[in-house]
């Protein structure tokens, strides 16, 4: 069993992790695409999110959107948007159960080894929420990748 520094560390670690998680999914930057007409000042660089989209101009104009409809996004982008947040919730509930099970925490009981099984099963908990953020920006940059090779798109919004 893990001492009580390492037990806190590694419960600080997730907890930023989990931050990290949700602010990544909150960002815009998934996907960037540019375009750049005859003249430089004509630049458009667009970033599309999970929840927005947003065309950055070459004068420094930033002009956000919000997506107007579920039914209109592409399948992909909707499980990308489930799993991130369904990873959001299960962070938050391997938060609370890795909090119980710590042992300078009196939630739980003084049992030690019944305190050490609540530890590993927030652990597993936070590892399940890793896996499915894993797989949803794994498979949203597949998707990205097929795009840019794909010969029907555009040069010049790649």
């Amino acid at each position: 069993m893990a001492n009580s520094g390492l037990q806190l560390l590694g419960f600080v670690m997730s907890l930023f992790g989990w931050i990290a998680l949700i602010a990544a999914t909150i960002m815009p930057q998934w996907r960037m695409s540019s375009y750049a007409g005859d003249s430089i000042i004509t630049a458009v660089a667009i970033y599309q999110g999970l929840w927005m989209t947003c065309a950055t101009q070459s004068t420094g104009q930033i002009q956000c959107k919000v997506y107007d409809s579920l039914l209109q996004l592409d399948a992909s982008l909707q499980a990308t948007r489930a799993l991130m947040v369904v990873s959001i919730v299960i962070g938050i509930v391997g938060v609370a159960i890795s909090t119980m099970g710590m042992k300078c925490t009196k939630c739980g009981g003084d049992d030690k080894v019944k305190k050490a099984r609540i530890a590993m099963t927030g652990g597993f908990v936070l590892l399940l929420a890793g896996l499915a953020a894993l797989i949803a920006c794994s498979w949203y940059g597949n998707q990205i990748i097929r795009d840019f090779y794909n010969p029907l798109t555009p040069i010049n919004t790649k």
